[in-house]
């Protein structure tokens, strides 16, 4: 049977007490001070807690898993920097064990990764099989599970974990989500499991309802106090639908993500970098859901200066009107015509198209008078483009 330590959640027990002391400072040799161990980018770092939060559905545990495979490797499969190959556990609290193997074996497929090069490097388990529950509430205590954290943390030192994955964190414990100094003890655990094991620990965090406000580290589900013992914790936010036109995608955008790094402690906050899910054929049936890199295309990405040549050539002469709300004689259904794009689908693309020539004196926007005897702007060529 586990056992079960009843900490108050207010308090400390009196049992634990140890006298604290003040610890006089040494001044060291800057060049004497270990560097900072981290394993994946400026996210994972050795005795530390990590946190990756998202929406339902967009793609962070797909995303993980990915990950565990660079790490596993050594390979930089998502085009960031890892200390691998490492030891990684990966414990997905809600699929079954099935499940995991086809979406690992779909990334392993689409992403070439040989079973030789992860070696006997990468543990995968599920809760389905190993109920993991760091904490439960009786009443308004929290009771760790001690004989679980002790054996949480035997199992890391014995295989020589290095990466610790918990998907999700909401699944790993029973108490209050809402409460911050539950919550708050609970994190604390983890902390102190990686600071005990020297291994890197994430926790894959859920947001709250977001009602269509973009997402940030701020906006995970329940009490703050999780983020906040994190020392680096990052978003992931669906791609919006202007976006993706902006880049002339045609897709389905629900398979577009970006993932920032909006919390870190330990370095400055890193960049956006955008990911897509791919569907991958498994040869038996399933088709499984696979991270990769997306690159945003430029804005002329595919055309060159003959297409603006052609463009020039089409509306030189015509008087077509500027504004998309001049129906048939907006400048933009010839331009979509000439470049083989849709004037409703890609219209937002097609007027930054205008606006591009336009600063680029490649187009003129002069005023024309109406067959009515009102001005209304049109578009001229201005400087002809050469191939």
């Amino acid at each position: 049977m586990n056992q079960l330590a009843q900490v108050p959640s207010s308090a400390a027990p009196d049992v634990d007490f140890t006298p604290i002391r003040a610890t006089p400072f040494v001044p060291l040799d800057p060049k004497l001070i270990p560097a900072r161990a981290w394993l994946y980018g400026r996210h994972l770092i050795r005795r530390n807690v990590s946190v990756t939060v998202a929406p339902g559905g967009v793609g962070k545990s797909s995303l993980t898993m990915v990950q565990a495979l660079e790490l596993a490797s050594g390979q930089s499969l998502l085009g960031h920097w890892n200390a691998g190959p490492l030891r990684v556990w990966l414990i997905n609290l809600e699929d079954e064990r099935c499940e995991l193997e086809r979406r690992l074996a779909a990334a392993m497929k689409h992403h070439r990764v040989s079973s030789d090069e992860i070696g006997d490097r990468l543990f995968v388990d599920t809760g389905r099989e190993q109920e993991l529950i760091l904490a439960e509430q009786i009443r308004d205590h929290v009771q760790l599970n001690m004989a679980l954290i002790e054996c949480l943390a035997a199992e890391i030192r014995e295989r020589g974990i290095d990466v610790l994955i918990i998907d999700p964190f909401v699944s790993s414990h029973r108490v209050n989500e809402m409460d911050n100094g539950k919550i708050d003890l609970v994190a604390k655990e983890w902390i102190r499991l990686a600071e005990q094991t020297g291994c890197a620990i994430e926790l894959v965090h859920h947001t709250r309802k977001l009602n269509g406000v973009e997402a940030s580290s701020d906006s995970s589900r329940g009490a703050s106090s999780l983020v906040n013992a994190a020392r680096s914790a990052r978003v992931l936010q669906r791609l919006s639908d202007e976006e993706l036109a902006d880049a002339g995608v045609a897709a389905d955008g629900r398979s577009y993500f970006s993932v920032k790094r909006d919390k870190a402690n330990l370095a400055g906050a890193g960049g956006r970098e955008t990911y897509r899910t791919v569907s991958v054929d498994l040869g038996q049936g399933d088709q499984v859901g696979v991270v990769e890199v997306w690159k945003k295309p430029g804005l002329f990405d595919g055309f060159g200066p003959q297409d603006l040549q052609k463009v020039q050539e089409a509306i030189d002469g015509r008087d077509l009107r500027y504004s998309d709300q001049a129906g048939v004689n907006w400048a933009g259904h010839t331009i979509a015509a000439i470049l083989g794009l849709s004037p409703e689908k890609d219209k937002r693309r097609i007027k930054k198209f205008i606006e591009a020539w336009l600063r680029e004196g490649a187009l003129q926007k002069v005023q024309k008078k109406n067959p009515n005897g009102k001005e209304s702007p049109v578009l001229e060529v201005g400087e002809w483009a050469r191939e």
